[in-house]
């Protein structure tokens, strides 16, 4: 502000202060070097502990001192000293490392922090019979990981790793929602199943594609991966005649014959073994699909996510 007698009352900036402090203050390496000088009394000893050359040393202390405008290291036949500057200098340089140490652990502490966290988003088929698996090794390589699971169809999963709740996701739908990079990491198939008493278990042909288009089916809720592929291959919806949130719960209606149900043939291993359930032979379409994981786009996994993808495609 000005006066009424013409002067400015503001505070004036000192000649050679404009610009950040990265213009002003010496670089972190210089600053470890002044400190090697002084606890070594040699340019030479000190440019060996941290690794350079001894004319890289000096070329060093000569740009901090024009930076600074004061001589720090008098130089002779018996080694470096510092002048009253540079031991001065030293003084608030040992504050400086001291204080970028404590930053650097305090980062460290991040990383580790971050690196020792989890958090998993996957499809319900993915989530009950392939990620438990793939856990179990990934805590082979990392045993001080902490998982977390988050199980929900595939629209579900693509809207958690989307909103940043999940580090990674995994689906099963035919399309990856808009801002997730993937990648396929398994392929998958799904079966027509009944009950053993059902009519369609005595069929002597396979069921063709319009005939299950027609019929109400015992379904994963819309959204799911399941259903996504379903409909795709019929050329519409198909028709519910139970919606259901879980392939568990779609099984078990299926056993108990309320109707038939299409399912993923990873979850049907054991149902078909004791032929609590049987499948139904398909001709005119293929019921096949690919699973993905997927992470916000441009954003790579890293750390142990990084480490749970790898696993999925070994």
């Amino acid at each position: 502000m000005s006066r009424d007698d013409g002067t400015d009352d503001r505070p004036v900036r000192a000649a050679g202060t404009a610009g950040g402090l990265s213009h002003r203050v010496p670089e972190l390496g210089a600053l470890e070097l002044l400190l090697a000088v002084a606890r070594l009394g040699s340019l030479g000893r000190a440019a060996r502990e941290l690794g350079i050359t001894q004319p890289a040393a000096s070329s060093r202390i000569r740009s901090m001192e024009r930076q600074l405008g004061v001589a720090l290291v008098e130089r002779s036949p018996r080694g470096s000293r510092l002048t009253d500057a540079g031991a001065l200098v030293t003084d608030w340089a040992r504050r400086v490392v001291e204080a970028a140490e404590a930053f650097d652990a305090g980062a460290q502490a991040l990383r580790d922090r971050r690196d020792s966290r989890l958090r998993v988003a996957a499809s319900m088929t993915i989530a009950e019979y392939l990620l438990p698996g793939w856990l179990i090794a990934l805590r082979g390589q990392r045993p001080d990981t902490a998982v977390s699971l988050l199980a929900g169809n595939s629209t579900v999963v693509a809207e958690r790793v989307l909103s940043g709740e999940a580090d990674l996701g995994f689906v099963e739908g035919l399309s990856v929602a808009g801002g997730l990079d993937s990648v396929v990491i398994a392929h998958d198939r799904l079966i027509v199943v009944t009950a053993p008493g059902h009519a369609w278990a005595r069929r002597r042909r396979a069921l063709d594609v319009g005939e299950l288009a027609a019929t109400p089916l015992i379904l994963r809720e819309e959204g799911s991966g399941t259903r996504q592929v379903l409909d795709a291959a019929l050329g519409g919806p198909a028709r519910p005649l139970i919606e259901l949130s879980s392939t568990t719960a779609v099984k078990a209606s299926a056993a108990s014959g309320a109707g038939p149900a299409v399912l993923s043939e990873l979850a049907l291993g054991e149902e078909l073994s004791a032929r609590r359930l049987v499948e139904i032979p398909l001709e005119g379409v293929r019921l096949s699909r690919d699973l993905r994981a997927v992470w916000p786009t441009g954003h790579r996994p890293a750390g142990p996510a990084r480490d749970l993808l790898t696993l999925t495609r070994s």
